[in-house]
């Protein structure tokens, strides 16, 4: 692709996005594209803009200095209208400065393009193509009907000449090749067959502004159409003409003007269109917000998914500062966190934040979301913005913590399971290796079994979450619980000594042993034995402590049930 000189980029939702394809196109047209801002500064322009005028890298900063001081009133009289407001669009034929300093004739269509917002325009598109040949093939008419023939014919202008008092038509060599009519082929002037080649849709325009051409009104010089050729096809043409002739009264009775093929440039303006109009429908269709601002960190663009997202519509969130509208805390905490665009617009580097992070709205909606800010870069690296792209995770998120809860805790308790158990164990015995005490508690019911085959595995499950319960209220707050069996619990007792370890088995075996489950019209009544022992740097193993607990419950149960045993006793 070649280089543009003194380009930058437009912001995302206008013209940086647009598709490599459509990148290719513009910069292939044979036509100049100039973009620039409202107050004139060009920020793009293509390469056939950079060959029509022949300034390589040498591009003036702004386009009413491409307006050549012989044609300065009028040319830049039409642009300023443009980007004061006061047109939309302008069609038009004036001398620009070539690269060598002289004047060069160029068709000038120049048109804003503007925000769907009600602040109005944001760029002007000038298109332009040279003209030099064919205007001074013009001026050759004043010498020689044969010199001026020859030179538009080269240029490829169609001339015609338009008799108003007999309604009689002229038209030239090439306005027949251009429309697929035999060169040498007599064609009838007749104002109401020509009427008949033009394309439908474009016949009432025709229709309303061709007396206009005829009187040379001031604010019309040029009428854009579709015309039909002998193989059915259509051809867009430009047409420019303007009195030559007027009657005693100063009224014109005869114009002169030329037409010009201009069907490949509203080719590349359809696809133009057309890819705007897919980037838009692409951008209102993507779930994920996409938030584009300015160097300054300005929302330039919100998609609909980011309006649902942030609770602002575009209206209220274009111009303003884009943390004023993506308001974000950490999830933990809840201090503010800075916006990642501030950080990427510092940087030029792609910042993303997957961790932790609240977007709250003005309704006060609290959404958990993944973001990630890029730089929208131009040639030569130049920052002209950045584009946040977030999403809602509440939801993923709020299923991955009850996968981990589910795999860190025992479905019917609550309480931490086996493996969560063993975890923490470990932690213990490490700390236990440096001089701190812990106990380790193993619970086996007694009687449980007579409850869950009289009464169904239905009473079994609700009295176990009953024993669970109680066996969590009668620990300490730094202490852990868990189920590792059937009917059998754990307890780490952290920062606990011996003597101080048994006293708190001893109250969970009489909260236990001091339950009545009713069910079923039934009052069941069970107990429990626990052993304890004191986890020290050996063996340094769970499966070792757990051994020797275990072993101590048993003691319990063989000395009646209902009871505490130290291993160390044993």
């Amino acid at each position: 692709m070649p280089v543009r000189p003194n380009t930058a980029v437009l912001p995302l939702h206008r013209f940086s996005q647009i598709n490599s394809m459509l990148i290719r196109i513009v910069d292939c047209a044979a036509v100049g594209m100039v973009v620039c801002d409202m107050a004139g500064s060009l920020v793009y322009a293509n390469q056939a803009f950079h060959d029509i005028l022949g300034h390589g890298a040498e591009v003036p900063s702004g386009i009413l200095d491409l307006v050549h001081a012989e044609d300065e009133s009028a040319g830049r009289q039409h642009l300023q209208r443009l980007m004061r407001g006061e047109a939309d669009e302008y069609r038009g034929e004036h001398r620009f400065r070539h690269g060598d300093g002289s004047p060069l004739w160029v068709a000038v269509a120049a048109s804003v393009l503007r925000d769907e917002q009600p602040d109005g325009a944001h760029y002007l598109i000038v298109q332009v193509a040279s003209i030099d040949r064919q205007k001074k093939a013009e001026e050759a008419l004043a010498y020689s009907e044969s010199r001026w023939n020859f030179a538009l014919e080269g240029a490829g202008q169609g001339v015609w000449d338009h008799d108003i008092r007999t309604d009689t038509m002229f038209y030239s060599r090439m306005w027949r090749i251009m429309r697929g009519i035999p060169p040498d082929e007599d064609v009838d002037g007749d104002q109401q067959k020509w009427l008949q080649r033009i394309h439908p849709d474009d016949l009432q325009h025709v229709l309303d502004n061709v007396e206009k051409q005829d009187r040379g009104d001031e604010d019309f010089d040029a009428l854009e159409y579709r015309e039909r050729k002998r193989d059915g096809s259509y051809v867009w043409i430009l047409s420019r003409g303007k009195p030559v002739e007027w009657d005693a009264d100063g009224k014109p009775v005869r114009t002169l003007g030329t037409d010009t093929d201009v069907t490949r440039l509203k080719t590349v303006e359809t696809e133009l269109a057309a890819e705007k109009e897919r980037l838009r429908v692409t951008l209102e269709a993507i779930a994920d917000g996409m938030v584009s601002t300015d160097t300054e960190g300005n929302v330039v663009f919100m998609n609909p998914a980011a309006e649902a997202l942030t609770g602002y519509t575009s209206a209220q969130a274009l111009g303003r500062p884009v943390d004023a509208v993506f308001t974000v805390f950490a999830g933990e905490t809840g201090t503010p966190q800075q916006c990642p665009v501030a950080q990427c617009l510092k940087s030029a580097q792609v910042v993303s934040i997957d961790d932790d992070m609240i977007l709250i709205g003005p309704s006060g909606i609290k959404r958990e979301i993944r973001c990630k800010a890029s730089p929208l870069l131009m040639a030569g690296d130049v920052l002209t913005g950045a584009v946040l792209v977030f999403q809602d995770v509440t939801q993923s998120r709020q299923m991955q913590r009850e996968l981990a809860h589910a795999a860190n805790h025992d479905d019917l308790t609550g309480l931490p399971n086996r493996a969560a158990f063993d975890r923490l164990l470990n932690k213990a015995i490490t700390t236990a290796a440096n001089g701190d005490g812990h106990c380790l508690v193993y619970i086996d019911l007694d009687h449980f079994k007579p409850v869950n085959d009289t009464a169904g595995h239905a009473a079994g499950d609700r009295l176990l979450q009953q024993v669970a319960q109680t066996i969590r209220d009668s620990c300490r707050s730094q202490d852990m619980a868990a189920r590792i069996g059937g009917d059998e619990f754990a307890v780490l007792l952290l920062d606990c000594p011996a003597a101080a370890g048994k006293v708190i088995a001893d109250k969970i075996i009489r909260a236990v042993g001091a339950l009545q489950f009713d069910w079923a019209g039934s009052t069941y009544q069970i107990g429990a034995s626990a052993g304890v022992t004191t986890i020290t740097a050996t063996p340094a193993s769970p499966l070792g402590f757990m051994g020797e607990a275990d072993a101590a419950c048993y003691a319990a149960k063989a000395r009646g049930r209902s009871t505490v045993v130290l291993f160390s006793d044993i």
